[in-house]
């Protein structure tokens, strides 16, 4: 709702315009370009960056309908220029919002339709408020997206459980995958709507929310182009494991000799060091299927990604020993990385689970 100076003023407007340029830029180019410019070696999910650059095209849209409709179509009706823009912003952004973060959600794909449904509310409000020439529309808008902002976010929170879980079961490498910036992305735009649409319009807050905008279309420009397409046909789910339980009733169990498999191909071998090592692979290498592997992980009460990071952490030990016997000193950073650790941060909190210890505590222990 923004105030009514706000439309001419020149810097705002000049702030205003850049944002909409920013938003056309980046819709622009996560739909027609190919290559990832921010991380070249991610390849990301086609269908997020077409949600993603919706949303885009859609933010410049608001900024369009808003200046519009407030300086050519209803300058001199306030109340009803707010219900008709608002309502507007509630049915494309916020069901676009939900949708590029279920996206980011690559287990399995998860329904859309219930949250662009749930907008009829919204229209309805704004139908009521335009009648009845009053807030009352205004407060009824509010009041409902919130509501199902907040369902949402709670359906989210179960949602990524369920995704961590999933990404621990099937990979031994969660960099560029793990999404749970999401979540906190998706609570604080909700703190940032609640906190702007229940004060009166003033010149800072018009000049902040611009900053926001400009800081929300970097955030998901970022993490878009950071995020690995994953392959949830290769992989394993609970719904998978729980038929497998049901056709093993009729049928063999898991098979006896898995142990000693992943001991002669995997941890003798040292395949644990192989990046993005899958379940899929790990299963194909010791002559298994990955549900037998997923669920002889399951009896074990561990994952395949604390499995993996298991044998890494022990390799990560023994190799800093070597180097205080052989007096060839090495950076931790150095010897995470040899053990299969594409980042120290995602090697540390590992070895902190692991040993129960940091990696700084347990070096000054060895020496």
């Amino acid at each position: 709702m923004y105030a009514p100076q706000s439309l001419h003023d020149f810097l705002f407007l000049m702030l205003y315009g850049g944002v909409v340029m920013f938003a056309i830029a980046a819709g622009i180019y996560l739909w027609l370009r190919r290559s990832n410019a921010i991380a070249p070696d991610v390849t990301p999910p086609r269908a997020l960056r077409r949600w993603t650059a919706a949303f885009f095209i859609m933010a410049a849209m608001s900024h369009a309908w808003w200046y519009m409709i407030g300086v050519y179509w209803l300058a001199d009706d306030r109340l009803i220029r707010n219900i008709v823009c608002i309502m507007l912003d509630h049915i494309t952004l916020v069901p676009l919002v939900m949708a590029l973060l279920l996206r980011m959600l690559q287990d399995r794909q998860r329904r859309i339709w219930p949250w662009v449904l749930s907008q009829v509310i919204i229209i309805g409000g704004a139908a009521l408020g335009i009648a009845n020439h009053n807030e009352l529309g205004l407060d009824l808008m509010h009041n409902c997206q919130v509501a199902i902002i907040v369902l949402f976010v709670s359906y989210y929170i179960y949602a990524l459980i369920q995704y961590s879980r999933w990404l621990k079961d099937n990979y031994a490498d969660l960099d560029h995958k793990e999404v749970w910036q999401s979540l906190l992305f998706a609570i604080v735009l909700m703190i940032f709507y609640q906190a702007y649409s229940t004060n009166p319009g003033n010149m800072s807050r018009e000049f902040l929310s611009q900053l926001i905008t400009l800081v929300i279309i970097a955030f998901l420009l970022w993490r878009v182009e950071t995020l690995q397409q994953l392959d949830a046909k290769d992989t394993v789910t609970p719904d998978d494991a729980l038929e497998d339980d049901d056709a093993d009733n009729t049928s063999v169990g898991i098979p006896l000799n898995i142990g000693s498999l992943l001991e002669q191909h995997c941890e003798a071998t040292q395949l644990y060091l192989q990046h993005d090592l899958t379940l899929q692979q790990l299963a194909t290498a010791i002559g298994t299927n990955r549900t037998y592997l997923s669920q002889y992980f399951a009896q074990q009460n561990i994952t395949y990604n604390s499995y993996i990071n298991s044998l890494r952490i022990k390799h990560f030990m023994r190799l800093y020993r070597n180097s205080i016997t052989s007096l060839r000193p090495a950076t931790a950073t150095e010897l995470a990385q040899q053990s299969g650790f594409r980042s120290y941060s995602t090697f540390a909190v590992a070895f902190k689970q692991f040993n129960g210890q940091t990696v700084t505590a347990w070096m000054k222990d060895q020496s």
